[in-house]
């Protein structure tokens, strides 16, 4: 099972959430990683082997976090502007939707009704 750690940019409401449909969740505040700067974040992710749910724009970048360099990264490009509820169904119907994929290495951008996956490149023989 995906085990997932929550930034602090995201509602914690949205740990409870994974956590009622049985998904394993963390909240970066529940670990002592409030106000922790990205880098710290992502490597508390990886020592979980957690993919970490964001929504800083910053994890988006593959120069700075590469992809098939952690367990997964999910941001969401949803509008501060949408209630917390739909904030929080659209995440858990993209996590679903992405269920039987492996995350590992993966870029994931979770905007309203729309998932989009960025793998790493597999190695040429």
């Amino acid at each position: 099972m995906t085990r997932f750690l929550v930034d602090e940019d995201l509602p914690r409401s949205l740990v409870r959430v994974l956590r009622a449909a049985n998904y394993e969740a963390e909240d970066v505040r529940e670990i002592g990683l409030r106000g922790g700067t990205d880098q710290d974040v992502f490597a508390r992710a990886q020592e979980l082997g957690a993919v970490l749910l964001t929504g800083d724009s910053d994890f988006a970048n593959i120069l700075r976090f590469p992809l098939g360099s952690h367990a997964g990264l999910i941001v969401s490009r949803i509008p501060d502007d949408v209630p917390v509820a739909t904030l929080n169904a659209e995440l858990l119907k993209a996590i679903r939707e992405l269920q039987s994929e492996d995350l590992s290495g993966a870029l994931v951008i979770v905007e309203i009704g729309r998932v989009r996956i960025r793998r790493p490149v597999a190695p040429r023989d």
